[in-house]
C-alpha cells in the first residue's frame, strides 16, 4: 500500500510524465519522416520509442500508486517485465550494438523497479519500496527526457550522417562521368 504522503509526489509524477508524452508526440510529429517509414534516419525510431515507454512506465505506476489501497507491486512488476523484453527486443531489431549502454542502464532501472515490485508483494506495508519505486520513476523519467531531447535536436539525423562520412556508398551504376 501507498502512504498518502507520496500522494503529491505520484500525482505531479502521472501529471510530468503525461505533459511530456503529448510533448514527445509533438517532437515526432516535427521529426516524422527522421524516425518512422522508409526513409526513416537509423537511431530515431529507438529514441522514440524507448522515450515513450520509459515515460508510459512513470505514468502508469504513478496513477496505480494514487488508486486507495492498491498494491503497486502488481503494477511495478508488470511493467517492469514487458519494459525489459520491449527494450531487448528493441535493441536485437535494431541491432544496435552503440547502445549497449543505454539499453543497460534501461534494464537495470527496470529491474530494480522489478525487485521492489516483488518486495511489496511480499510485504505491501514497505514504505522503503515504495520510496525506492519512487525514485526509479524518477531515473526512468530523466532517461526519457534525455531521449526526446535528443531526439527533438535531432542527433539521431547527426549520428547517421557521421557514419555515412565515414563509410560512403558506391555508386550504384549509373553515369560513370566524363571520360
Amino acid at each position: 500500500m501507498v502512504p498518502s504522503s507520496y500522494d503529491a509526489f505520484f500525482t505531479a509524477v502521472a501529471t510530468g510524465a503525461a505533459a511530456l508524452i503529448g510533448l514527445l508526440f509533438v517532437a515526432v510529429s516535427v521529426r516524422d519522416e527522421t524516425i518512422f517509414g522508409p526513409k526513416a534516419v537509423a537511431g530515431g525510431e529507438a529514441l522514440a520509442i524507448t522515450a515513450f515507454s520509459g515515460l508510459v512506465n512513470a505514468l502508469l505506476i504513478a496513477l496505480l500508486a494514487l488508486i486507495p489501497q492498491d498494491n503497486i507491486g502488481y503494477g511495478a512488476i508488470i511493467l517492469a517485465v514487458t519494459s525489459i523484453v520491449g527494450s531487448v527486443r528493441l535493441h536485437n531489431r535494431l541491432n544496435r550494438a552503440r547502445s549497449t549502454i543505454l539499453l543497460g542502464f534501461a534494464v537495470a532501472a527496470y529491474l530494480v523497479q522489478l525487485g521492489y515490485g516483488i518486495s511489496l508483494l511480499i510485504n505491501p506495508h514497505n514504505s522503503n519500496s515504495v520510496n525506492n519505486i519512487s525514485y526509479v520513476l524518477f531515473a526512468t523519467m530523466v532517461y526519457s527526457l534525455q531521449r526526446a531531447w535528443s531526439l527533438l535536436q535531432g542527433k539521431h539525423i547527426q549520428v547517421a550522417l557521421a557514419a555515412a562520412a565515414q563509410n560512403p556508398q558506391p555508386d550504384s551504376g549509373g553515369d560513370p562521368g566524363p571520360h
